[in-house]
């Protein structure tokens, strides 16, 4: 009998079968607390507008100033993108993600320690929800980061599904949990345990995360091979930023101006919809927050869906058309969907239909990114930070907008504005080809297209 002690290695594989790792891939459960982390994000950006009617009693605000304190978070989101993104690039997802979330966490505390009776309560109040909205800047970038390092081209579009099914989670489970809390122990409670859960959860990430597959000891050798198979990559460890190919993608341009759509859309629903469904449709606190609840479960759903469709048809047909395909018919149909919901006559019509047009939506999230990560390789943080800034750019025009329209055309009129640019934005995919890296230089793709044989 061998009575030699166990080596470092043989405690390691020990370890791993002891906890069924050798069997289920680690990129699976990163993948999973980025969909956590996902889910803690949009609570902490949301909680404001469920909290919205009280913070508006005690600071003295109308939906209009409200909205500036909504907007002082995507602007402060939006104009951070770039760095979020280059931080992502240069300190890797495991260091730039804990970051984040530590400071995010801070921020969400500090909106809940402004004294309403001190002079300039409200522009401390924007200047704190802008400082939110720099540090959640670096969560999407980092995870298209962790994509592009971690995950195969054929994997991407269910797993940015996944990660952005968070989104809804996060924004569905808002508005009972932090409805019951507030009802309870008032508003600020709320904000308090939205900031306890993300310090956790990123401390956590800090432990199991690493930056690339091969620094993560619980790596089995059959996963990573499978990885490398299937990432097409420069392997430099610090890749040079295409800024010339990106100003003068035709992609990129098209899917910046989508995702500015694709914003804008998604926005009335993160900010407004709880309120509209209290203003316009005449619900009390508690049933507008079971209503607003459904439309986030839709977009959860359809997102995981969109993740599916996005890799089952660039399987068969390309990743241009498997990326492209979804994306397009997702916003069409939402813009659709947004002009009849916001005819309807019930509260129970309206909520659905809205709902299914949300849904409809975030089919396309997943294509977003998984073109963004198959164009930019190991620059995708910087490549989808300045297409994700275009999103923040259109909810931070929809916060402030949106309340306006309703003030003075109508809530039917704030929604009509939505739908036509839903059509806008799903018309831009027509343009996009995620099958063009982005360091790839021109004269390469001319010169590969002259070899090809003619067709006849």
């Amino acid at each position: 009998m061998d009575r030699r002690p166990p080596t470092h290695t043989g405690m390691r594989h020990l370890c791993i079968d002891c906890i069924g790792m050798n069997r289920f891939p680690i990129r699976a459960v990163l993948v999973f607390w980025l969909f956590l982390l996902s889910a803690i994000a949009f609570l902490d950006r949301t909680n404001i507008s469920i909290a919205g009617p009280q913070i508006s009693r005690e600071y003295g605000l109308d939906n209009v100033r409200l909205g500036w304190v909504m907007s002082a978070f995507l602007v402060g989101y939006a104009m951070s993108q770039l760095l979020a993104g280059w931080i992502a690039v240069r300190l890797g997802p495991r260091r730039a993600l804990t970051l984040g979330v530590l400071w995010w966490g801070v921020f969400t505390l500090a909106t809940a320690a402004v004294p309403p009776s001190i002079p300039g309560a409200l522009s401390i109040l924007i200047c704190v929800r802008f400082a939110l909205g720099v540090g959640e800047a670096v969560m999407y970038p980092t995870s298209n980061q962790f994509v592009a390092r971690w995950i195969p081209v054929s994997e991407r579009g269910r797993v940015n599904g996944v990660i952005f099914a968070g989104v809804g989670a996060g924004s569905a489970l808002t508005p009972p949990i932090l409805t019951a809390i507030i009802l309870a122990y008032g508003w600020r409670s709320g904000f308090w345990l939205s900031a306890a859960i993300g310090l956790a959860a990123g401390g956590i990430w800090y432990v199991i995360a690493r930056d690339t597959p091969q620094q993560h000891s619980w790596v089995s050798g059959e996963e990573l091979a499978t990885i490398r198979a299937g990432i097409r990559d420069d392997h430099s460890s610090k890749p040079p930023i295409p800024w010339a190919a990106i100003v003068r993608s035709r992609s990129m341009i098209l899917l910046t101006f989508s995702c500015f759509c694709f914003g804008y859309v998604a926005w009335i629903f993160l900010g407004w919809f709880y309120l509209y469904m209290a203003q316009a449709r005449h619900l009390n606190l508690k049933a507008s927050a079971l209503y607003s609840m459904i439309p986030f479960a839709a977009m959860t759903t359809f997102c995981l869906l969109g993740g599916v469709l996005c890799d089952w048809t660039a399987a068969r047909h390309g990743l241009r058309f498997g990326r492209s395909a979804p994306a397009f018919v997702g916003l069409i149909l939402c813009g659709c969907l947004l002009i009849a919901g916001s005819h309807a006559a019930t509260a129970n019509s309206a909520a659905l239909i809205l709902a299914a047009g949300v849904g409809a939506l975030y089919i396309a999230q997943s294509p977003y990114w998984s073109a963004t990560a198959d164009i930019a390789g190991r620059n995708a943080g910087v490549v989808s930070s300045i297409m994700n800034m275009g999103a923040q750019i259109g909810g931070a025009l929809t916060t402030t907008l949106t309340p306006w329209l309703a003030q003075h055309f109508g809530w039917s009129a704030s929604f009509l504005v939505a739908a036509l640019l839903a059509f806008a934005g799903g018309l831009a995919w027509l343009g996009v080809n995620a099958e063009i890296p982005l360091s790839t230089p021109t004269r390469e793709l001319e010169s590969a297209a002259g070899s090809l044989p003619a067709t006849k």
